[in-house]
């Protein structure tokens, strides 16, 4: 009689835990023929302003770009201009809110985020002087001179209400329901190496936690350098099938889709390599813990989102993010992360998020991934477009 062996998921968390990726990568390399080379095609090394250290990245000061007084009064005066419309806020785009000296530097900006180390921090938002919706305005509207296209956070076509573009990053843990929070980023949780959904993830800064709270960059491509080299088969595991967590939706309990794409150089793009994934989706986290009636990941599906967080932690930048700051970085080659933090009384860390995308710089669509970045810039109307004040439980 065969023995049926019954594939069960790994032990993995949310939080990574080094004992047990290091024992998990040892055990493999030990008792498994791993292979010894690329998938086809993939590069041994790929050589760009995208591949950086961030122990260099934090001894330099050419990442953030300083607003003087003139450039805050010139955003000063397309906010007015934009407000003296009285249009939705779905209409902010660059001819609504005009900034004549600042737009070919924005624009440079967009094209060190698209082709040069993949971020850049805008400093120094005068974010004491304004209301929040004002800020909100202004946040839209100077980041519509980085990427045109604001991205659905929330699809709420056919249930006549507004699709979120703008999104709170906030704890709210202690205002809510804890049973409603399946995200860290309405926690003061740490947050693991991920990256969102969409071309470009923007953050501006409303506000800094009393402690922790710092915002991490790390380039994906320098950990793929690092992986080619050292852990081949582990690229083979991240461009397989993985099976994505639905999250007990009836109509799609899990997808799979791989982690890691490959794309050859062309007359007009460079060769690329993009990464999109978080890690919730395969671990679960709080009150959305990982189904149980869906196909688990792999030993090796685990110990490679484990090298992928290690490596970026290892590798990773700390940008000093502060109030009035707004981060923008490829969401294709940068992953990002958070550390815990603790709010006090004035001091309760509140971001607001932006999924973006330039028309002139973007990044050509991986064929798998054009469905899901459909839903989030296809035909995003003016009306439609929603700005909430405040945090809510729903977008992550």
């Amino acid at each position: 009689m065969v023995e049926v062996q019954t594939i069960v998921q790994p032990d993995i968390e949310y939080h990574p835990d080094f004992a047990k990726y290091t024992a998990r990568s040892q055990r493999r390399v030990a008792a498994e023929g791993l292979p010894k080379t690329l998938p086809a095609g993939f590069p041994a090394q790929l050589d760009s302003p995208l591949v950086w250290d961030g122990a260099e990245i934090e001894k330099r000061d050419d990442w953030f770009y300083q607003l003087d007084d003139a450039q805050l009064d010139e955003i000063d005066q397309g906010l007015q201009e934009f407000k003296s419309k009285s249009l939705p806020l779905g209409a902010i785009n660059q001819s609504t809110f005009p900034l004549p000296t600042l737009h070919p530097i924005l624009r440079s900006i967009s094209r060190e985020v698209h082709l040069g180390r993949g971020f850049f921090v805008l400093r120094g938002l005068r974010i004491d002087a304004y209301s929040r919706e004002d800020n909100i305005i202004i946040y839209a509207g100077v980041s519509s001179h980085i990427g045109n296209i604001r991205g659905r956070q929330e699809d709420n076509r056919g249930k006549n209400i507004p699709s979120r573009v703008l999104a709170h990053i906030k704890d709210i843990s202690r205002t809510v329901d804890p049973e409603t929070l399946i995200a860290p980023s309405k926690t003061n949780d740490k947050q693991v190496f991920h990256t969102d959904s969409g071309d470009i993830i923007s953050l501006l800064c409303l506000q800094e936690a009393a402690e922790g709270g710092e915002s991490k960059l790390a380039s994906s491509w320098h950990v793929y350098n690092i992986l080619a080299r050292e852990r081949p088969d582990l690229i083979h595991t991240l461009t397989g099938e993985w099976p994505f967590d639905g999250f007990s939706n009836p109509e799609t309990p899990y997808f799979t889709r791989p982690l890691l794409f490959h794309q050859p150089a062309t007359s007009t793009a460079p060769e690329r390599v993009l990464i999109q994934y978080a890690r919730r989706y395969f671990t679960g986290f709080k009150a959305a813990p990982r189904s149980t009636d869906i196909p688990p990941i792999t030993e090796a599906q685990a110990e490679a989102l484990d090298a992928l967080h290690f490596l970026a932690e290892k590798h990773s930048a700390s940008l000093g993010f502060k109030k009035g700051d707004i981060q923008y970085a490829n969401n294709l080659s940068i992953f990002h992360a958070r550390n815990g933090f603790v709010d006090d009384v004035g001091k309760e860390r509140h971001l607001v998020r932006l999924w973006l995308r330039d028309e002139e710089n973007a990044w050509e669509t991986p064929e798998v991934l054009k469905s899901r970045w459909e839903g989030l810039y296809g035909n995003v109307t003016v009306e439609e477009q929603g700005f909430p004040l405040e945090p809510g439980t729903s977008v992550f």
